[in-house]
């Protein structure tokens, strides 16, 4: 579809003829969409640590998230699905960094070996705190809720399944402890942009999270689909390279 003329500095899309410079935001846009799936066939996002543990996030979402967090100041911050508890402890990082907040993470089923070592992490006494099972449970829900102090400021990360109907539920779920002007960010809409390459299967191309914000937001007008802005730029660059694509979602009242 694409044909890349590094010598002329040009993208040429091979359907229709029309070019657009290799250095412009069209032409970075085209390239980084590209990368993006290529890094999904190859896993690239399996391959990053975080202060020892593994994290299984793109780094520019990580950097993102890390302007996002320091701009909220949340108080807490929740996320679904635990994995290796890489993001766990960079969240905890970054409360520690900034003198405030704490951790709640949850998973269906946190691995002993996964458990051990983020138990034995030295953020992780003060910092985190880890519940088992299923993210949309009641039992788990309330629990969470219990966490949660009046008045405190609620951030909330779902990397859990990614399926429309799960990611529906959580953000049923947890989308009252979100404060105004915060957010609840349903992870990995990427997965209906790469719909038809290896580890996907067709019904990706609605069965994400992507979709769910959208159903969500159409229903729930107190939130909108709103990335963040860029705190400094100097690029042309205006949109985020992101596996979190359309997940931003803010609460405006």
């Amino acid at each position: 579809m694409y044909q890349i003329d590094v010598e002329n500095k040009v993208i040429v899309n091979t359907k229709t003829n029309e070019s657009v410079a290799f250095g412009s935001k069209e032409g970075f846009k085209i390239l980084s969409d590209l990368w993006l799936m290529s890094g999904w066939d190859t896993k690239y996002v399996y391959s990053f640590s975080w202060l020892g543990r593994p994290v299984l996030q793109l780094t520019d979402d990580m950097v993102r998230i890390q302007e996002v967090i320091f701009d909220i100041q949340p108080d807490v911050i929740i996320e679904t699905g635990i994995a290796h508890g890489g993001s766990l402890i960079y969240y905890a990082s970054l409360c520690k960094l900034i003198g405030k907040g704490r951790v709640i993470g949850i998973d269906i089923e946190i691995r002993p070996h996964n458990r051990k070592a983020t138990e034995e992490h030295f953020l992780y006494k003060d910092y985190i705190t880890m519940l088992e099972g299923s993210s949309v449970d009641e039992t788990i829900v309330q629990q969470v809720r219990d966490m949660v102090k009046p008045g405190e400021k609620v951030l909330v990360l779902l990397d859990a399944n990614h399926f429309k109907d799960h990611v529906l539920k959580e953000l049923d779920a947890y989308s009252p402890l979100v404060s105004v002007g915060t957010y609840i960010i349903a992870t990995d809409g990427i997965i209906k942009m790469v719909t038809g390459l290896d580890r996907t299967t067709p019904d990706f191309s609605w069965n994400n999270p992507k979709d769910a914000a959208l159903e969500f937001v159409a229903k729930n007008k107190d939130f909108i689909i709103e990335p963040p802005t860029f705190p400094f730029t100097e690029s042309v660059v205006e949109e985020m390279v992101t596996y979190w694509q359309g997940g931003y979602i803010k609460r405006i009242r």
